[in-house]
């Protein structure tokens, strides 16, 4: 591996990041390039379709970066992706990240506030805030105790 690329690997996701100087984009080309023959080699399929390419680029004058392609499909680029649950933008700035997050919380609040107006018993809504994704489960519960 070069020393201006690093790869991240996270469960079944695995990230290459390599860092670009002088326009020079072989080594990063390269290392892709292994880590495909290695998934070949190991019979590990690469889905393209969900393959990414995001380019972070802060010179003055920006030209165009030529996609990557693999095993002749052309990876897409993107403004900005999901990492380990983190939306990264291709700025590096956090408003993307912010305003989902903030998005998933305000969703969160009125669904409490609906629980709270149709006067559901209080235990199922504070398990909703403790883990809101097991509501289904009590809600369900809840009419099958009120309907015995």
């Amino acid at each position: 591996m070069h020393s201006s690329n690093h790869i991240i690997k996270f469960a079944d996701d695995t990230t290459v990041v390599g860092l670009i100087s002088k326009n020079d984009e072989s080594a990063y080309r390269e290392e892709v390039q292994r880590l495909t023959d290695w998934c070949r080699t190991n019979s590990l399929s690469l889905n393209v379709d969900k393959t990414k390419e995001m380019v972070v680029d802060f010179r003055r004058t920006r030209r165009d970066h030529s996609p990557l392609h693999i095993d002749g499909s052309t990876v897409e680029i993107v403004k900005n992706t999901k990492f380990l649950g983190v939306q990264l933008a291709e700025d590096l700035t956090w408003s993307l990240n912010t305003s989902t997050i903030t998005k998933k919380a305000q969703q969160g609040l009125c669904f409490l506030r609906r629980l709270r107006k149709a006067h559901l018993p209080l235990p199922i809504q504070r398990n909703y805030r403790e883990h809101p994704e097991q509501l289904h489960h009590c809600l369900v519960w809840e009419l099958h105790r009120i309907g015995s």
